[in-house]
C-alpha cells in the first residue's frame, strides 16, 4: 500500500498576474438582456423600419388629416351665387387651389369631393381614423381573451383543456359572414356590430400562439418549483409564465390589426359596417366603387390607404418575427 501522501495546500506564492495580455470581455454582448437584442434586431430590419414609418405617418394624418382641412367630414362644401342660388361643390376632381376657372377654383381639394360635395381628403382620413380606432380596440380585446383562454387550457391540461378545444374548434369552424349575418339580425348596422363581429372572431389565432406557448414552457424548473412552493395556478400563469409568452403573442397582434381593417374594410363595403353619415375605409371603397365610371379618383386615395395601412403592418409583424427569432447569420 502506498503511503498517504501530505495534501498540498496552494499558496499566494503559487500564482501570478499576466501582464501585457488584453483579456477582455465584451461587455456589450455580456450586459444585454433579451428583450434589448429583439429592439436591437428589431431596429435593424430595414422592413420593420420600413412599416413603421408607413404607419406611423398614416396614424399622424388620420389624428391631424381632419384638423387641416377648413372642412368637416359631413360638411357639403357649397356657396350661394349672385341670383340667390345653391352651388355644391360635387365631383372636383383633386385640385390645389391655385386659381384659374370656375367658382370652387381657388379652394384647396387635394383628393377632390365626392359625389355629394364633401371633401375627400377630409373623409379619407377620418375613415381611416375610425378603421385604426376599431382594429386597436379589438384587437386589444381579443388579445386579452385569447391570451387568457390559451394559457388556462395549455396550463391544466387534460380534461380542460380537452373541453375548451373542442369549443375553439366549433367557433373556428362557423364562417365569419355567417356569424356577421346573424349580428346583422338583431344588431343595428354599424360600429358596434364591427366590433363585435371582431371580437367573435379574431381571438381564437391569439389563444392557439398563447396555448402553444403554454405547453412549451409549463414544464420547465422555475414553474415546478413554483407548484412545490404552493404558488397558486393563477399566480404561475398570469406571473410567472405570462411573461415569457408576450413575444409571439405580441407578433400575432402585429398580423391581426390589417386582418381586422380588412375586416372592417369588408364590412363595410358590403353595407353591415360603418354607415353614412359616418365613413371608414370601407365606405369610402365602396362609395368611390358605385361613382368609378363618372368619378374614378374618387376610390384611389382610400384604397391607397388601405393597402399601405396592411402592408405597414405586416412588415411590423414580419420584423417582430424575425427579432424574437433571430437566424444564424443575423447573429
Amino acid at each position: 500500500m502506498m503511503a498517504d501522501a501530505t495534501a498540498y495546500v496552494p499558496t499566494a506564492e503559487d500564482f501570478e498576474f499576466l501582464e501585457g495580455r488584453d483579456i477582455t470581455t465584451d461587455k456589450n454582448f455580456a450586459s444585454m438582456s433579451y428583450w434589448k437584442g429583439v429592439a436591437i434586431h428589431f431596429l435593424r430590419n430595414r422592413r420593420a423600419m420600413a412599416g413603421l414609418v408607413i404607419v406611423g405617418a398614416i396614424v399622424v394624418l388620420a389624428i391631424f388629416g381632419p384638423i387641416l382641412s377648413p372642412y368637416g367630414y359631413r360638411d357639403i362644401v357649397s356657396y350661394v351665387d349672385e341670383a340667390g342660388k345653391e352651388v355644391v361643390a360635387k365631383g372636383i376632381s383633386p385640385q390645389l387651389g391655385l386659381g384659374g376657372d370656375g367658382p370652387f377654383a381657388d379652394k384647396m381639394f387635394l383628393f377632390g369631393t365626392d359625389a355629394l360635395g364633401r371633401d375627400l381628403w377630409t373623409r379619407t382620413w377620418q375613415g381611416a381614423r375610425v378603421s385604426l380606432l376599431i382594429a386597436f380596440v379589438t384587437i386589444f380585446i381579443d388579445m386579452i381573451i385569447g391570451m387568457s383562454y390559451g394559457l388556462i387550457s395549455g396550463y391544466f391540461g387534460g380534461a380542460v383543456d380537452n373541453i375548451m378545444q373542442r369549443i375553439v374548434e366549433i367557433a373556428n369552424s362557423i364562417p365569419r359572414l355567417v356569424i356577421v349575418s346573424v349580428l346583422a339580425i338583431f344588431m343595428p348596422k354599424g360600429i358596434g356590430l364591427v366590433i363585435v363581429a371582431l371580437l367573435l372572431t379574431e381571438w381564437i389565432g391569439m389563444s392557439k400562439i398563447a396555448r402553444a406557448e403554454m405547453l412549451r414552457i409549463k414544464e420547465q424548473e422555475y414553474v415546478l418549483a413554483s407548484r412545490t412552493l404552493g404558488a397558486h395556478s393563477m399566480h404561475i400563469i398570469f406571473t410567472q409564465i405570462l411573461p415569457n409568452t408576450i413575444g409571439p403573442i405580441i407578433t400575432q397582434m402585429m398580423f391581426s390589426i390589417p386582418t381586422a381593417i380588412f375586416t372592417e374594410a369588408f364590412l363595410s363595403f358590403v353595407g353591415v359596417g360603418i354607415m353614412l353619415p359616418q365613413c371608414s375605409i370601407g365606405s369610402l371603397i365602396e362609395s368611390g366603387f358605385n361613382n368609378i365610371t363618372t368619378l374614378p379618383y374618387q376610390i384611389l386615395a382610400p384604397i391607397v390607404v388601405l393597402a399601405l395601412q396592411m402592408l405597414g403592418f405586416n412588415f411590423i409583424g414580419d420584423g417582430f418575427r424575425e427579432a424574437l427569432a433571430p437566424k444564424l447569420e443575423d447573429m
